[in-house]
């Protein structure tokens, strides 16, 4: 690949003197071009080094880009299509840029709030005050589909249950960080943010040439260091192993790259064995002990002794080596209660309960329809809330009321009666926008983030996190699965 540096200056008669001469931002808060803040000088000269490319060669470098990511095999799986099975996620080549301010506030209250996740989950499966003190509903938790009861009395090495958690964020049309849902199962996509720093360090060296940028690369060794730091006590040396279903899940990339970062053995169920209450893996020198299992499937099938009896992806006898005390589990089993999107809005007061602090990071507005008046309030402004069921992601399932049909309303409708505790609701916010490359040229649309935490002893937060991009046109879906991309996230460091 040829060395970039020298091409800021070239021009473009498609789009002008300039990348951005026809940009449009809209009415939305533009993260790079119309700030309500003073700008960073560094912020100023990304934007300046852009403006002097032209189009013609910024997707020249996209498409080399993209081949690159094919190439080196960085894709996922999408089961409903079946002419593209396999897909790279589309990385636009304008990266987002987060200031140091910015990001401070985003990693403390990213900290807190993985704080209080385990805080809650340690006494849901123990004392239960938070259920008997009435600040949360006992129901929505006893009554959680991911609520497991085989989690209740054990105690987790460290009481961290949410090891890797994976926050997601957005930003009003006042550039303020919203919560907008918890993801502490099995938060996927952080290999896409190192790959991501990766081929934009290829790609466009010239945009970052100079720049005092938080790196991304500590990811795989503070994961190891997590796990085993909340391994069983008295285990000198622990042995980790990332659990992953195998080839044919969609994220399989990710655990194969993964695996390598953390430098740990990447296995299926059928390479670990439990004797005696112990988790061993089969090595061809015989049997190897295992104490921290980084597991990249879900609840049902690690352990078809004590869930799905048809499960041929996980360990018989798992489960009772981990209330043993034998074996760590991340995340531990029985953390989707947390992520559940109806207790979701009740985190500001289980940050509070717990920690005697206000949020950081505030919720969005959050209306449970499962309660008769979130119910009565998403019937009558259906036509104006973005309603979602609760234990469903990826963006499928949902209803965003302004861009529906009136017919796509009232059948939405009929499903929300038929079933209101599977619902909540929460008003269409002015999602932020970045400039992005398009079809017509550089056009806003808008994104999201995910910052990825690990737990340990302590909570260390990925420097940015993935930036999810909107690629279809006024689309607020910036899932993968449903036409979305992905930025690289960058944060200065001063």
């Amino acid at each position: 690949m040829s060395d970039h540096r020298g091409d800021l200056g070239q021009q473009d008669a498609q789009q002008g003197p300039g990348l951005f001469v026809s940009y449009d931002t809209p009415d939305f808060y533009c993260e790079l071009m119309n700030r309500r803040d003073p700008a960073s000088a560094s912020l100023t000269l990304i934007r300046d080094r852009l403006a002097h490319f032209g189009l013609t060669e910024l997707r020249q470098r996209a498409r080399v880009a993209e081949a690159d990511l094919y190439n080196l095999g960085i894709t996922f799986t999408v089961y409903t299509d079946r002419d593209a099975i396999d897909r790279i996620l589309p990385v636009d080549l304008i990266p987002r840029v987060l200031t140091a301010g910015e990001w401070d506030h985003v990693e403390r209250g990213v900290q807190q709030r993985v704080a209080a996740i385990n805080h809650f989950l340690w006494d849901i499966y123990h004392e239960r005050r938070i259920l008997k003190d009435g600040v949360v509903p006992a129901g929505l938790v006893l009554g959680n589909a991911n609520y497991r009861p085989e989690m209740e009395g054990l105690d987790v090495p460290g009481r961290v249950y949410v090891h890797i958690n994976g926050t997601d964020l957005v930003r009003d049309g006042a550039g303020n960080f919203l919560v907008l849902e918890d993801n502490a199962r099995t938060p996927s996509g952080v290999s896409y943010v190192i790959e991501n720093r990766h081929m934009m360090l290829r790609s466009m060296p010239d945009l970052a040439v100079g720049l005092d940028l938080m790196p991304v690369d500590e990811y795989g060794p503070r994961l190891r260091r997590a796990l085993t730091e909340t391994a069983p006590a008295g285990v000198q040396d622990a042995q980790v192993v990332l659990l992953s279903p195998g080839i044919y899940n969609s994220a399989y990339f990710e655990h194969v790259f993964l695996a390598r970062e953390m430098g740990v053995p990447l296995v299926e169920g059928r390479d670990l064995m439990v004797e005696n209450g112990r988790v061993f893996m089969r090595t061809v020198a015989g049997p190897r002990p295992v104490h921290s299992i980084y597991r990249r499937l879900n609840d049902d099938f690690l352990d078809p002794h004590v869930f799905n009896p048809d499960s041929m992806l996980g360990v018989p006898g798992l489960v009772d080596a981990y209330r043993r005390g034998n074996v760590t589990i991340a995340n531990a089993i029985g953390t989707g209660v947390a992520d559940d999107k109806a207790v979701y809005a009740y985190m500001p007061r289980i940050i509070r309960y717990y920690l005697g602090e206000e949020p950081i990071l505030s919720n969005v507005d959050t209306h449970i329809c499962a309660e008769p008046e979130g119910l009565a309030y998403t019937l009558a402004n259906l036509d104006k809330l973005v309603v979602k069921p609760v234990g469903e992601s990826g963006g499928y399932g949902l209803i965003i009321g302004p861009h529906a049909t009136k017919a796509e309303l009232e059948t939405f409708r009929a499903s929300l009666l038929a079933d209101p505790a599977n619902y909540i609701s929460q008003p269409v916010i002015d999602l932020s926008v970045c400039p992005t490359l398009c079809e017509a040229g550089v056009e806003a649309r808008h994104v999201d983030l995910r910052p990825f935490a690990v737990t340990g002893e302590s909570t260390w937060v990925l420097p940015g996190g993935l930036s999810r991009v909107a690629l279809r046109k006024g689309s607020l879906v910036v899932n993968s699965s449903q036409g979305g991309g992905s930025k690289d996230t960058w944060v200065l460091a001063s």
